[in-house]
């Protein structure tokens, strides 16, 4: 008899392989430790606002290809919401200039010659830069490959590059920005259309899993931490979980979907990760004018991502590990003073939340990304995945979902 896939964590990338293997008719048992599903991609009801709100923000492309698989897998790809053409709008601070970048749906790149639709001030040759970091793969960082300077960079090539790579650009990889430019701008419009879960990150990426995953009589065991793996030879042979200890037999496998520094508690010498960087996120209570762009980058401001909801306006800001000790009630004003002239709203700071993630991605310079192992173990029957693993993209969404579905094909396989 076929035995049962292990599936330790039930965040993006456990939930894609739960699914992957629960529709290939392979027995599968989930667990997570936490009280809920989906990782650092979830929702909650948070008493302070007295609304539902995302513990993240997170934007979804077009191009990511596995992460819409995903939501089709589950019946939930009408979820996301968005343009149907690849539109950026943009507000400057110091100029206050305000701009709509408008990409055309196919790969020719014929948008950087009309000035209405590319950035301000930029000439259509300022994006050769962007062509040249396309197949950059020397183990450099962005500004060791280009010029991180002008109009262009910060405009566009700056906001892109850190929100994709939770990471400054003078220390980020190049080859993982090159990678994220790759399957966007260089593939035209089509591939660019920014999309956002409307409903919440709940609703959209993780409760339509779960109703999926329990129609196929899955087991997900909340609060059921993993303590440790036992082994023998090249083979996991049981799971500690404490009061519990689950055998695993000899055609059983073990899905690791844990985050890094757990897996290397768990995994015997393995190298992950071990640098993280932090996002912050604010959340207002308010109702967004109906003239507002869903999402609006922000440059020359603290805040760099606007977010419009209904009845709440969040925001996103990336590599922020030095505003983790600035007082909230401080960083709550100074955001809303910056969202008010974005929005148009007025002054008077309304119902707000901050929530900081210190460890939200792990940091994407060179030095770490050399350190993110692939989806096979040592051990036969062991297989990792999450967005630290070594899925050629940043810690994404898009990379979360590859790395579930790369171990499950794995697994699968035994």
């Amino acid at each position: 008899m076929p035995g049962t896939v292990h599936v330790i964590g039930a965040g993006l990338a456990g939930l894609a392989a739960s699914i992957r293997l629960a529709t290939r008719g392979t027995r599968v048992s989930l667990h997570e430790a936490a009280g809920q599903a989906g990782g650092r991609c979830r929702s909650y009801h948070d008493p302070a606002l007295d609304m539902v709100i995302d513990n993240g923000n997170h934007l979804v492309l077009s191009a990511n290809h596995a992460a819409m698989a995903y939501l089709a897998a589950i019946d939930a790809a009408e979820m996301l919401v968005g343009p149907e053409h690849a539109e950026f709008a943009f507000v400057d601070l110091g100029s206050s200039e305000r701009w709509v970048l408008r990409i055309d749906d196919g790969q020719l790149p014929w948008w950087i010659f009309d000035k209405r639709r590319r950035v301000p001030g930029t000439k259509a040759a300022d994006y050769l830069a962007l062509v040249r970091l396309l197949w950059a793969i020397e183990d450099k960082t962005i500004c060791q490959t280009i010029e991180c300077a002008g109009l262009l960079y910060e405009r566009l090539a700056r906001p892109l590059w850190l929100a994709a790579l939770n990471t400054a650009p003078h220390e980020a990889s190049v080859r993982l920005a090159a990678a994220v430019t790759r399957a966007t701008l260089g593939r035209g419009g089509k591939a660019c259309r920014p999309l956002i879960a409307h409903d919440g990150l709940g609703n959209t990426f993780v409760e339509p899993a779960l109703r999926f995953l329990r129609a196929r009589d899955v087991p997900v065991v909340f609060g059921h931490r993993l303590r440790g793996l036992d082994f023998s030879k090249d083979r996991v042979i049981a799971l500690d979980f404490g009061e519990e200890r689950i055998g695993v037999g000899d055609g059983d496998r073990v899905i690791l979907a844990v985050p890094p520094l757990v897996a290397s508690e768990l995994v015997p010498a393995l190298v992950s990760p071990n640098e993280f960087r932090a996002i912050v996120n604010a959340h207002f209570r308010i109702d967004p004018p109906p003239s507002l762009a869903p999402i609006v980058g922000v440059v020359n401001g603290m805040v760099e991502w606007l977010f419009s909801f209904k009845h709440r306006v969040s925001v996103t800001i990336s590599a922020a590990d030095r505003l983790l000790d600035t007082p909230r009630e401080t960083l709550a004003r100074k955001i809303w003073e910056e969202v008010a002239i974005v929005a148009g709203l007025p002054n008077a700071m309304p119902p707000w939340q901050i929530v900081r993630e210190r460890r939200a991605t792990f940091a994407a310079t060179p030095a770490q990304n050399a350190k993110r192992p692939g989806s096979a173990t040592a051990w036969s029957n062991l297989f990792l995945a999450g967005d630290w693993t070594d899925t050629g993209l940043p810690a994404t969404i898009e990379g979360a979902v590859r790395s579930g579905n790369r171990s499950a094909d794995l697994a699968g396989r035994l």
